[in-house]
Parts: C-alpha cells; sequence; structure tokens
C-alpha cells in the first residue's frame, strides 16, 4: 500500500492538488468491493446518470452510478429498495466528498423502515384506522384552528403565513410538540390529545417540513395513528412534501401535500369571502329590485283591469267585436263565392270531356295507336324471319357440296353404280369414272389403280 508521508515537510497543498491526491489514494488502495445498503435520495439526472446514497441505522455515503452502467440494469431503483452494490471507492475533487463510484447493483429486498411501515400499514387498515366512512369533514369556516408542529421548524411559519394571508380572522391555537427523534411519536400523539381536552379548536393542523423515511418516522408509529383515530376533532396532515406518505396521512380525515396546502385547504381565502359576500349583496338587490318590478307589475295591471271593468269601455269593446265580425262574415261571403265559382268550372270541364264527340275522338286516337302498334310489331317480325332465313340459307351455302366444287375440288363416282368414290381400291384398270365438276361432269376411264 503506497501512503503520503506529510509530516516532515513544508510544502503547501492547493485544494485541487490535496482533493486529487486524496482520491488517487482511495483509488489506489479500495479496488472493487461490495457494499450494503438502503438506498435514499434517489436523482436520476437528465444526462442519464443516477446519484443517490448508501446508508445504514448510523451512516451514509454518497454515490454515483454512470449511464454506461445502469443502462444495464433491469430494476428500477427508488428511495427505500434495500440494495447490494458492487462499487469504487472514491473521491470527487470537485466538492470533496467521500464517494462511490457504482459499477453494478442489484436489489436485496426493501430497507428495514419500509418493511416497518408497511407491515404497520396493513395490520392499520385490517383494523380499519383508514376507513373513508369514519372520515369527517373539515369546517368550512373555521372558528379556531389548532396547529400540532414544532414552535421553531419552517412548517409552522409557513402555516400561519397562509393564514394570516388568507384568513387572518380565525384565532391560531400552536401544540408544540418534537417531529423528529425517539421521543417525538409520543409528543404528537400527546398534543393530539391534549387539543382535545382543551376543545378550543375546531380543527387540527398535523404538519412537518419534508425529509428522509427516517426524518417523517415519528409520524409511522401507531402511538400517534391512534391519536388522529381517537381525535373528536377533524385533523388534517400535512406532513412532509407531495412524494412523501406516512400512516398519519392515511388515518388523517384528509391529507395535504404540503404544510401550507393544508393550511390552504382549511382556511377560506378573504378575498374570495369578500367577492362572494359582494356578489350576495348583488344578487339581494336583483331580487329586491325584482320584488319591486313584479309589485309594479301587478299593481299596473290591477289598474288596468279596474279600467276595463268600465261600462264605456265594455261597450266600445262590444262595437269593435262587432265591427270585427261583421268585416269576418263579408269575407266569409266572398269566400264561398269564389269556391262556387270554381266549382262550377271544374264541372263544366268535367261534362265537356264527356259528349259522344270527344269520346269519338278519343276511341280514333287509340285505334291509330292500336294500328300503329300491331304495323310496328308486324314489321319487326318480318324483319327476323328475313334475318333468320338469311343465316339458315348462308349456313346451308357453307355446307352444300356445290360451295366446295367452286373452291376447285371434284366428286368422283364409279359410273355403273354411282357409287361415291373414297378409295383407289374401289376401281380397277379398265373401270369408268364419273368427275363432277362445278359446271358439268365428264367420263373418265381407269387406265391403271
Amino acid at each position: 500500500m503506497t501512503t503520503i508521508d506529510i509530516s516532515h515537510t513544508n510544502e503547501i497543498y492547493t485544494v485541487t492538488r490535496l482533493n486529487r491526491e486524496a482520491r488517487l489514494l482511495l483509488e489506489g488502495n479500495f479496488l472493487s468491493l461490495w457494499v450494503e445498503g438502503e438506498m435514499s435520495n434517489f436523482v436520476a439526472a437528465q444526462s442519464g446518470h443516477w446519484y443517490f446514497s448508501l446508508k445504514d441505522a448510523t451512516a451514509q455515503i454518497r454515490c454515483a452510478m454512470f449511464k454506461p452502467q445502469n443502462r444495464r440494469l433491469t430494476i428500477s431503483p427508488k428511495d427505500g429498495m434495500h440494495i447490494l452494490a458492487k462499487a469504487r471507492v472514491s473521491l470527487y475533487e470537485g466538492r470533496g466528498e467521500f464517494q462511490l463510484l457504482v459499477e453494478f447493483l442489484e436489489d436485496a429486498g426493501i430497507g428495514k423502515l419500509q418493511k416497518e411501515f408497511e407491515a404497520l400499514k396493513k395490520r392499520l387498515l385490517e383494523a380499519g384506522l383508514f376507513e373513508a366512512a369514519r372520515k369527517r369533514p373539515l369546517p368550512i369556516m373555521p372558528k379556531c384552528i389548532g396547529v400540532v408542529t414544532s414552535p421553531t421548524g419552517a412548517a409552522v411559519r409557513d402555516i400561519l403565513h397562509v393564514l394570516k394571508r388568507r384568513f387572518h380572522c380565525a384565532p391560531v391555537i400552536i401544540y408544540p410538540t418534537l417531529v423528529q427523534g425517539e421521543l417525538a411519536a409520543a409528543n404528537i400523539a400527546s398534543a393530539i390529545q391534549m387539543a382535545n381536552e382543551h376543545k378550543q379548536c375546531d380543527v387540527i393542523i398535523l404538519a412537518r417540513g419534508g425529509g428522509s423515511l427516517e426524518d417523517l418516522w415519528s409520524f409511522n408509529e401507531e402511538i400517534v395513528a391512534q391519536a388522529i383515530y381517537q381525535s373528536v376533532i377533524p385533523i388534517i396532515s400535512g406532513v412532509g412534501h407531495e412524494i412523501d406518505f406516512t400512516i398519519a396521512d392515511f388515518v388523517a380525515d384528509m391529507r395535504a401535500p404540503t404544510p401550507s396546502a393544508a393550511a390552504e385547504l382549511i382556511s377560506p381565502d378573504k378575498d374570495e369571502l369578500l367577492l362572494a359576500l359582494k356578489q350576495r349583496e348583488n344578487h339581494l338587490a336583483r331580487l329586491l329590485q325584482q320584488k319591486i318590478s313584479q309589485h309594479m307589475q301587478h299593481l299596473n295591471w290591477m289598474t288596468k283591469q279596474l279600467q276595463l271593468q268600465h261600462p264605456k269601455h265594455q261597450l266600445m269593446e262590444q262595437t269593435q267585436k262587432l265591427d270585427l265580425l261583421e268585416a269576418a262574415l263579408i269575407r266569409l261571403q266572398y269566400k264561398l263565392l269564389q269556391e262556387i265559382q270554381a266549382k262550377l268550372q271544374t264541372y263544366r270541364a268535367k261534362f265537356a270531356g264527356l259528349t259522344p264527340r270527344h269520346r269519338i275522338r278519343d276511341l280514333q286516337q287509340q285505334l291509330h295507336l292500336s294500328l300503329q302498334r300491331i304495323q310496328n310489331k308486324f314489321m319487326l317480325q318480318l324483319q327476323q324471319q328475313q334475318q333468320s332465313l338469311a343465316n339458315a340459307a348462308a349456313t346451308l351455302d357453307a355446307l352444300s357440296p356445290l360451295a366446295t366444287l367452286k373452291r376447285g375440288f371434284a366428286i368422283a363416282t364409279i359410273a355403273k353404280d354411282k357409287t361415291i368414290l373414297r378409295s383407289a381400291k374401289q376401281v380397277s384398270a379398265g373401270d369408268e369414272v364419273n368427275v363432277l365438276l362445278m359446271d358439268g361432269s365428264i367420263l373418265c376411264q381407269v387406265r391403271e389403280s
């Protein structure tokens, strides 16, 4: 092992040189080794590199796993995972941080705290502490707000700031408690019980800022879950950040992602309240104006009704009605006269069409059309028969022996019995053969066969 002895030298190191030589010393003395621990604070950078911490019950170390190494893994790392990491010991010179350069890692099971969390969560779920039916609604307009948290933490400042901005008229009672450490769970449970005993507030905010699983562990204790469950006052849990979940979140009547969000959920916005009041005022003014308008309309209607009951008005109305009826009667008479004239014209046209002269003319037209159709049909059939005859004649001409003779062929028959000569074996020398040509026949004698 190589060591650097600086006890007897007056040489002054720069920070960069010191960090570099420390890194070389670490990397030269620790080759690849296996380290077991629980993963936390995992970050996947845009470059593809992974950065996280590896810890046990009493210590932790920063780790880096670069993209060429982590891209070969099939597991998805996350906080709380219990892992085995093969790594090289190194030092990040830029910040002088001792770290591990991880070459390979595998899941060794979830961490101890995560196991305890899941086991308690399952047990309380089966006991009914998470049932939605038992959760109570938060007050819309709280008269007094209780806050169970550390009096010196950032959470209480955030809550008070939000309440002051949104709903400063509601008094706030701080029930101070530890929020981290071995005594914190009992302190939290005691503060919740105290708020219930005093009965001064009508809602409780249980809050703490963000942190690791160990930092938030007080809110995963069963004593805290039971205190929330037994509380008569509704409780809203605002523990950690949005990604943090504790047992207290599941038991509480409502979960908020952050302490500030819890304060916003429980406090109506004063500006929204003023706006709502203004809207109510405008609505009441409109209703009042509407009522006045309705009564004025009713008064006008009653006045008109009274005027309508006057005898002079009724007489004028009856006179007008008589004029309307007279005009309607005249229109009706004119309409009836037009209908009678139209019917008379229709009957005249109908009777004119029924005279013998028109009937004879119609029959003559029908006869002419029938003769024309018969003639057309006769001509069509004659043309079809002529075409059929022409087709038959052409077929017969094509099959006739005379057509064959026209093409230069001849038909030979034996003169003595008129038998068609088909083979040279049918005749002998000296026999007579009659040869039929296109324009006549000749008698021939066989010389040789």
